[in-house]
């Protein structure tokens, strides 16, 4: 066997912190990062579990979606945290495959579910009156079982190429967690199938929901632009706010770490974009959808004056 390239063994991550100035305050940043979006996307799923008001088919897979945000970003930040505690981000070769597994399942998830819940925001706007029947509960379960599947079929299909390619000697990760474009550049051995294979998920993780987030819009904008009141040109466009503005900041940043030529990729914009949307984004998401969601907000406050009540009527 070739002297540069060596099989299962631990892998060291450069980090995030390696080249701060404060890395104590980025450590804190992050820190902070994690917990409020954990508390945010926990406290998301358990109004739209808790409110009747919120039991609608939008709010049933924005649920799940704060479920899935839960999900990843704890796949990779409390091992960022703990590498910083202990001063050593090694990582075994067991529990990289596990994290780029999970990672890529529902980080894949997500694409086919935000590309997906494009469709509801059609159907709300362009057809209210069959709204019922063309997003009953039955569609909403495919919905999510599809965008379920679509992560489960790029993990299961990337993870063992990724994994069975033999590595460079240093196994230094010049990142700060097991992605796939760095785990590509690390590999030593025969990358045509694995960069083939990827293209194509890619092609179907990235495009083909977003090919679905384009029509949707596309026909929601001939839509509105039939309306002739002002007032319901703005209504129409507050539907789909939230979900545009998630839309563009996960899709920007995903677009550009798996569909950009290698050539345009350099080891500090890799970790930047990285860092957006698996750290950033997780939180944005909930936020972005209680601030410019008068139903959440609505929520909360009647779980707050709930929880008053509650506490006057004990008081007596």
């Amino acid at each position: 066997m070739d002297g540069n390239k060596t099989f299962p063994s631990d892998f060291t991550f450069v980090g995030l912190f390696t080249h701060n100035k404060a890395p104590g305050f980025l450590f804190s940043v992050i820190c902070a990062t994690f917990f409020m979006a954990i508390m945010a996307n926990g406290i998301m799923i358990f109004l739209i579990h808790i409110d009747p008001h919120l039991h609608t088919p939008m709010y049933f897979l924005l649920s799940h979606l704060s479920f899935i945000d839960m999900m990843y970003i704890s796949t990779i930040v409390p091992k960022i945290l703990v590498d910083y505690i202990v001063g050593k981000g090694t990582i075994s070769f067991a529990a990289c495959t596990a994290q780029y597994f999970l990672y890529m399942g529902f980080v894949g998830a997500e694409f086919f579910l935000l590309g997906l819940m494009a469709y509801d925001r059609y159907v709300a706007i362009c057809n209210p009156l069959r709204y019922p029947v063309l997003m009953s509960r039955r569609v909403c379960w495919f919905i999510l079982a599809s965008s379920w599947f679509g992560g489960a079929l790029d993990s299961f299909l990337l993870t063992p190429i990724t994994m069975s390619l033999p590595f460079c000697a240093s196994h230094k990760i010049n990142h700060f967690f097991c992605e796939a474009p760095t785990m590509l550049r690390l590999a030593c051995g025969d990358k045509a199938m694995y960069e083939m294979v990827m293209y194509v998920c890619c092609v179907v993780m990235l495009l083909v929901p977003f090919s679905v987030v384009i029509t949707s819009y596309a026909q929601i904008l001939v839509t509105v632009h039939q309306i002739k009141s002002e007032e319901g040109r703005k209504k129409a466009f507050a539907t789909c706010s939230s979900h545009v503005i998630v839309v563009t900041l996960f899709y920007g940043a995903a677009l550009y770490t798996y569909m950009l030529p290698q050539s345009y990729h350099t080891p500090l914009k890799d970790k930047i974009f990285s860092a957006f949307y698996t750290i950033l984004t997780p939180l944005l998401n909930p936020v972005i959808y209680s601030l410019r969601n008068r139903d959440v907000a609505g929520a909360l406050k009647r779980v707050i004056a709930r929880h008053r009540g509650t506490c006057s009527v004990e008081r007596k």
